[in-house]
């Protein structure tokens, strides 16, 4: 389970909000990028809380109310499948951070950012690499980002229910592939993903 030992040696320096920023969808090959970000009330702790990939689903969607409940804010930054191709899904990832900080409704003092890339122009930040299996703080912004991702492509497995969004989200899943090579691509793939097309060429 992560630590506030971050966090706390940040609030030993005289820090008073910390926000934790993750993002969840940089690998699919369809849909957005989503990423969060959450300001928690000095020392506050809330068990359970891991890293989103470690937690069932169920068990994701139980604390994202409670994470919505104690933090003192929580920001959702989304970036779209047309502008990750317009821009690389690296920085579509920074961008994504970027809003959810920005829709937080409390400025934070500093930033914990998941990765290696993340920058911020006025906010002093760091990077965290594991920062979702280390901080606490950055481990309930992965959880927003995640739960909020898979809603999101159930949302679009409506619209598109040939792909099976439902089941795999988006990743390059055998099913996810041998629907791309029966019905092509749809709206919401990446088509700047080379990746994504020697995958195809493989199924």
């Amino acid at each position: 389970m992560p630590f506030l030992r971050i966090e706390r040696k940040l609030w030993q320096q005289g820090v008073k909000l910390i926000a934790g920023v993750d993002e969840a969808g940089v690998g699919p090959l369809a849909g957005p990028v989503v990423a969060a970000a959450v300001v928690f009330p000095k020392h506050l702790q809330i068990a359970g809380v891991d890293d989103s990939k470690k937690l069932t689903q169920g068990k994701r969607d139980e604390l994202l109310e409670v994470i919505k409940n104690k933090a003192l804010s929580c920001g959702v930054g989304v970036v779209d499948h047309n502008e990750i191709d317009r821009i690389n899904v690296l920085q579509a990832s920074i961008l994504a951070m970027k809003k959810a900080l920005s829709n937080l409704n409390v400025t934070p003092g500093f930033i914990i950012a998941d990765g290696r890339a993340f920058f911020h122009e006025t906010i002093r930040y760091r990077n965290i690499i594991d920062g979702d299996a280390r901080c606490f703080t950055i481990a309930a912004a992965s959880i927003i980002a995640k739960v909020t991702r898979d809603r999101l492509m159930m949302e679009y497995h409506e619209r598109f229910p040939l792909y099976g969004f439902d089941q795999h989200k988006g990743y390059a899943t055998k099913q996810h592939l041998a629907a791309i090579r029966q019905y092509g691509l749809c709206e919401i793939h990446r088509k700047s993903f080379r990746r994504q097309l020697q995958l195809f060429e493989e199924v």
